[in-house]
C-alpha cells in the first residue's frame, strides 16, 4: 500500500512540475492592480406609470424578475459614482446584460453606453463590456453583434489587441502584468443558452498562450457560469453555465487562467475546480448590479495574492423617480432608510408572484377543458393556499401540521412564502448560512412534507372520492374520508413514514448545498493565492481532502435527516 501511495505521489509531483512548465510564469514582482466588476446591469428605460403587478401592500409593482426596473439607472449611476471616487479602482468590468431588452430596445444600449463614456472621460478610468444574452440576437429587427461591437466601441473593442469578427470576444491589457480575456459565451439564436464551441475555447486558450509570452498573466471574462453555483447546476440551471464545464475548465486552468468573472445566474457564488495537473481555476459569480443585493466587486491583484471585497449600492438619488406615476411616499421612504433592504422586500415580492405566475393553469399550459383540470388545478391551489396561510396562530400551518402529527419550529417567519423567498435571496447575496440542522431547513422539509399530505388528500377527496364522500356524508360521516385516513394514519404511524425519511434524506444534500455555502471558498470576501504563486501539489490535496469532507458531510446528512430532524411520532 506505501509503494502505491509513493507512486501516486511521485506522480502527482511529476505532472505538477510539467503544468508548471506548460506556460512560464512572470518572475518579476507585480504592481497591484484594483478593478471592480459588475455584472448584468439590466437597465431599463423607465416607464411613464408604475403597473400594478401583484398584491404585495408595498412592493405591488415587483415585477416577474424582480429587477428594478425603474431605478436600473440611478443604481447604476451611484455604482460609477463609487468607481469614480474611488483611487484604488483602476478598471471596470461588466460580465454581460447591459440592457435588458437589449435585443429589441436600441434605446437602452445608447442610454447605458453614454453612461459609461461620460464616467470613462470625467476619471480616465477605462470600461470594458462584453455582451450577454440580453445584448444582442440575429433576428431581422434585433439588435445585432456587429451593432454591439459599434455601440460599446470604446469600451473594449476599439483599442483591442485581439478580435474576433464573428463574435463579441477581444482581449486587452489589464495594468502592467494582466491580460483580460473578454469571451463573448452567447448563441445569439438562443435566449439564455450557452454558444460555446470548440473555435471559441480554441481562442481563449491562444489568447491566454499569448499573455503569458508577453509577460502577463490572463483573467478571463465571460457571461455564462464555467462552474456549478447551484447544486447540479448543469441538470437544473443548464442554460446558465457553459456545456462540458469540468472539460473547459480542465483546459482554461491548464492554460494559466486562474481567475474567471461571470454573470447570468445572478447570484454572488464563487467555486473552485482543482484539474488533475494540479492547476486550480475560481468562478467568480456575480450578483445583478440592479436587483437584491445591489452587490459588485472589487479585486486587487499582485503576484502574492488575490484580494477581493462586496461592496453595496445603498442609496440612489430617488429625484427621478418622482416624474414617474404611482410612487408613494412610503416607497421613497423606504429606499431612503436603506436601499440594500428595499431591494430585498422587492425581491422577495417579485419571486413569489413570479412562483405563483407559473403556477397558474394558463401558464402551465392546461385548458379548462382538459381531462386533468381539475385534479392539476385543486392541487395547485391547495399549494398556494398552504404557502399563503400564516406559519403561526390560529388556522395556520402549525395548527395544520398538528393535525398530521408534523411539529413545524417557531420562528420569526410569517408564511411559507416568507421563508421561501428568504432562501431565495440569500442564495442570491452569497454566503448562504442555513445548515442543515437549522431552524429554516426544518421548517423547510416539515412543511414539504405536510404540503404532500394536506395537498394530496384534498385532491383525493375532491376529485377522486367526491362520489364516495358525498355518500357518507348524507348517511351522517365525514366528507373528506381521504383526508381524515391520512390524518388518522399520521397520529398511529408518526407524521414522516420510512418511505418519506428515505426520500428527503438523498435529496438533504442538494438541499444542503442550496442553503448552505461550505464548499471553502468565501462568496463576497477573501484572499486567494496570486497567479505568481503555483502549489499544484498542495491543490490536488486539498481538492481531494474537500472532495472526502464532502461525501461525508453527504453521508453525516443522510442519517441525520433520517433518524433525528424529524423524529419518529413529532
Amino acid at each position: 500500500m506505501k509503494k502505491i501511495l509513493s507512486i501516486i505521489l511521485a506522480t502527482i509531483l511529476i505532472f505538477s512540475t510539467l503544468s508548471v512548465m506548460s506556460f512560464a510564469l512572470v518572475t518579476k514582482e507585480t504592481k497591484e492592480l484594483g478593478f471592480a466588476v459588475a455584472s448584468d446591469l439590466h437597465y431599463n428605460v423607465p416607464q411613464e406609470e408604475l403597473e400594478k403587478t401583484n398584491d404585495h401592500e408595498i412592493f405591488w409593482y415587483a415585477n416577474r424578475r424582480a429587477a428594478m426596473d425603474n431605478e436600473s439607472g440611478l443604481i447604476i449611476d451611484e455604482f460609477l459614482r463609487q468607481c469614480a471616487e474611488d483611487d484604488s479602482i483602476e478598471y471596470v468590468l461588466v460580465p454581460g446584460d447591459l440592457a435588458d431588452n437589449g435585443r429589441t430596445v436600441f434605446q437602452e444600449h445608447y442610454d447605458v453606453a453614454e453612461k459609461l463614456s461620460a464616467f470613462e472621460k470625467e476619471t480616465g478610468k477605462p470600461v470594458y463590456v462584453i455582451p450577454g444574452n440580453h445584448d444582442y440576437g440575429q433576428g431581422e429587427n434585433d439588435f445585432k453583434i456587429d451593432d454591439f461591437k459599434s455601440v460599446y466601441a470604446e469600451f473594449g473593442y476599439n483599442g483591442a489587441l485581439s478580435v474576433m469578427e464573428e463574435n463579441g470576444s477581444y482581449t486587452a491589457n489589464l495594468g502592467d502584468s494582466y491580460r483580460l480575456i473578454a469571451l463573448d459565451s452567447n448563441d445569439p439564436s438562443k435566449s439564455t443558452e450557452d454558444g460555446m464551441s470548440i473555435k471559441k475555447v480554441s481562442w481563449v486558450l491562444d489568447e491566454a498562450k499569448k499573455a503569458y509570452k508577453d509577460g502577463r498573466y490572463p483573467i478571463l471574462m465571460m457571461h455564462h457560469n464555467l462552474l456549478d453555483h447551484l447544486p447540479m447546476q448543469r441538470i437544473i440551471s443548464r442554460n446558465f453555465i457553459v456545456r462540458f464545464h469540468y472539460t473547459t475548465a480542465s483546459l482554461f486552468a491548464d492554460a494559466g487562467i486562474k481567475l474567471v468573472f461571470t454573470g447570468h445566474e445572478h447570484c454572488s457564488d464563487t467555486t473552485s475546480y482543482t484539474t488533475l495537473l494540479g492547476n486550480k481555476i475560481y468562478d467568480f459569480a456575480n450578483t445583478s448590479l440592479t436587483m437584491y443585493p445591489l452587490q459588485y466587486k472589487v479585486f486587487y491583484l499582485n503576484d502574492a495574492e488575490i484580494t477581493y471585497r462586496t461592496r453595496t449600492v445603498e442609496d440612489i438619488d430617488t429625484e427621478p423617480l418622482k416624474d414617474i406615476e404611482g410612487y408613494t411616499e412610503e416607497q421613497f421612504s423606504l429606499m431612503h432608510e436603506g436601499m440594500n433592504a428595499f431591494a430585498k422586500g422587492y425581491l422577495k415580492a417579485g419571486i413569489q408572484y413570479r412562483l405563483e405566475l407559473s403556477l397558474s393553469m394558463e401558464k402551465m399550459g392546461i385548458a379548462e377543458d382538459s381531462i386533468f383540470y381539475p385534479l392539476v388545478s385543486t392541487a395547485v391551489g391547495e399549494l398556494v393556499k398552504l404557502l399563503r396561510m400564516p406559519l403561526y396562530g390560529e388556522n395556520s400551518v402549525q395548527e395544520l401540521g398538528k393535525e398530521y402529527n408534523i411539529n413545524i419550529p417557531d420562528s420569526e417567519y410569517e408564511t411559507g412564502w416568507d421563508l421561501a423567498t428568504e432562501l431565495v435571496a440569500w442564495h442570491y447575496a452569497g454566503e448562504e448560512p442555513f445548515e442543515v440542522q437549522s431552524t429554516e431547513v426544518k421548517i423547510l422539509l416539515r412543511t414539504v412534507s405536510l404540503i404532500l399530505k394536506d395537498d394530496l388528500s384534498t385532491v383525493n377527496d375532491e376529485i377522486f372520492f367526491s362520489c364516495a364522500n358525498e355518500i357518507i356524508k348524507q348517511l351522517g360521516g365525514t366528507d373528506s374520508m381521504s383526508k381524515d385516513f391520512t390524518k388518522i394514519t399520521s397520529e398511529i404511524f408518526g407524521g414522516v413514514t420510512a418511505g418519506q425519511y428515505f426520500l428527503v434524506a438523498l435529496v438533504s444534500p442538494l438541499l444542503y448545498e442550496f442553503a448552505f455555502d461550505g464548499d471553502g471558498v468565501a462568496d463576497n470576501n477573501g484572499t486567494l493565492q496570486g497567479y505568481g504563486i503555483e502549489m499544484n501539489c498542495n491543490n490536488l490535496l486539498t481538492s481531494l481532502s474537500n472532495t472526502a469532507n464532502t461525501l461525508m458531510l453527504y453521508i453525516e446528512n443522510f442519517f441525520i435527516i433520517f433518524i433525528k430532524i424529524f423524529g419518529i411520532g413529532r
